[in-house]
């Protein structure tokens, strides 16, 4: 089969908290949804699995074409260690209202309970409207005893570490991190293959029919690291027209490559599916077979048997550039 750069339809997740920004922003008009809270553009989830967009394969599941092509789509070594379940979960996230403070189990939890992968995750912050924040981590030393008494107290977020933040910051959460993220930004999340979630608290609010969302308060001591860090925000140079490694894991490394002229990437070295997730400006990637234009919003998957892809732009463009080392 004639594997190249794919995209996928979007799916779109209407949640208690989604505004308007996927439509406004990233143009993805997510009609009849009153409110669209998440789009999930590249997924695996058994429940909700993408389907291809562009080209020849146009229709296919992703789930189809990786059993069909296997290390040719995703890498040998991927391939033998994930199978056919595509390892990662590209979201695009518009937090209208907060989320609610939440952790994620990590594998061998997840796998004990769920049958499932943990969930490591990164955010990259593509607007912020002014005063935002989010919550990463504990603002002090932490543990158990001390968790809990905060928490029966109704003073959780007393502990919890609130930052201020704008576009271009990116946050790292491994699994065990707990972590919200805050009314007026929009984000860009690439995680492990994982729909997994313990809801904390959810700031008392009620669906359309008066319900509260369920809670997962005893699951959830099991899955936080009550470890204090000094620092949570990435750190990553901001030089434009290189390529800058931002996060490094066993799951995925993401770089950003930030360019105002035509660029050349070489995947040859990789044993890996690329994907591209344009946060800014647009570019046309051209490849051997053919090109695909590429717009602010838009997620490309490039397969392992894709070496050399060139990027043409008249505008600049900024990408976050993820793969399985």
């Amino acid at each position: 089969m004639n594997l190249y750069p794919l995209k996928f339809k979007t799916i779109f997740k209407d949640k208690i908290w989604g505004g308007s920004k996927i439509k406004d922003i990233l143009h993805k008009d997510f009609s009849p949804l009153p409110n669209c809270g998440e789009t999930w553009e590249i997924s695996g989830v058994s429940s909700d699995v993408s389907v291809i967009a562009n080209g020849s394969l146009a229709g296919t599941s992703l789930a189809d074409l990786l059993k069909s092509e296997k290390g040719k789509l995703i890498g040998k070594v991927n391939y033998e260690r994930f199978g056919d379940e595509f390892p990662l979960l590209v979201k695009f996230i518009d937090a209208n209202d907060d989320l609610s403070i939440q952790v994620h189990p990590d594998d061998k939890l997840a796998e004990k309970r769920h049958q499932s992968k943990g969930k490591t995750e990164m955010w990259y912050v593509l607007q912020a409207d002014e005063g935002a924040s989010l919550i990463s981590g504990f603002s002090e030393e932490v543990d158990r005893d001390k968790y809990l008494g905060k928490f029966n107290s109704g003073h959780l977020t007393d502990i919890l570490n609130k930052e201020e933040v704008k576009a271009g910051d990116i946050f790292f959460l491994p699994a065990g991190r707990i972590h919200t993220i805050g009314k007026g930004l929009l984000i860009a999340e690439i995680q492990q293959t994982s729909d997994i979630t313990y809801r904390i608290y959810d700031f008392d609010r009620v669906d359309a029919h008066g319900h509260k969302r369920e809670l997962h308060v005893e699951e959830a001591l099991d899955a936080i690291d009550f470890n204090y860090y000094e620092s949570y925000k990435t750190a990553y140079d901001k030089t434009k027209n290189t390529v800058v490694k931002a996060v490094e894991c066993p799951y995925f490394t993401t770089h950003v490559l930030d360019s105002d002229r035509d660029f050349s990437r070489d995947y040859s070295n990789l044993d890996s599916f690329v994907i591209h997730v344009c946060v800014e400006g647009s570019y046309t990637l051209k490849y051997p077979e053919g090109e695909i234009d590429v717009l602010k919003g838009d997620c490309l998957l490039i397969p392992a048997c894709e070496q050399r892809v060139e990027l043409k732009t008249s505008t600049g463009f900024k990408i976050l550039e993820s793969f399985i080392a």
